[in-house]
């Protein structure tokens, strides 16, 4: 693990991937005329969908990362 991380000395792509594994974002889609929550890696790629917003978390915390709502 990399404790003393300057940000400044980092390129553009390397700020983006810092902690993309660790995160997944969670944001309310409409799929056929209904609420659903996708869920998708830090780098945008779909991962799945779930029908409500507890479940898309409990999911993500499943495989070890931090979920966050995008609005």
């Amino acid at each position: 693990m990399i404790t003393n991380l300057n940000p400044r000395h980092l390129s553009h792509r390397d700020l983006a991937l810092l902690g993309a594994q660790d995160v997944a974002f969670v944001k309310s889609v409409r799929l056929e005329d209904e609420i659903v929550y996708a869920i998708h890696a830090a780098d945008g790629t779909q991962m799945g969908i779930s029908p409500n917003r507890e479940i898309a978390y409990a999911a993500i915390r499943q495989q070890g990362m931090e979920p966050v709502s995008v609005h």
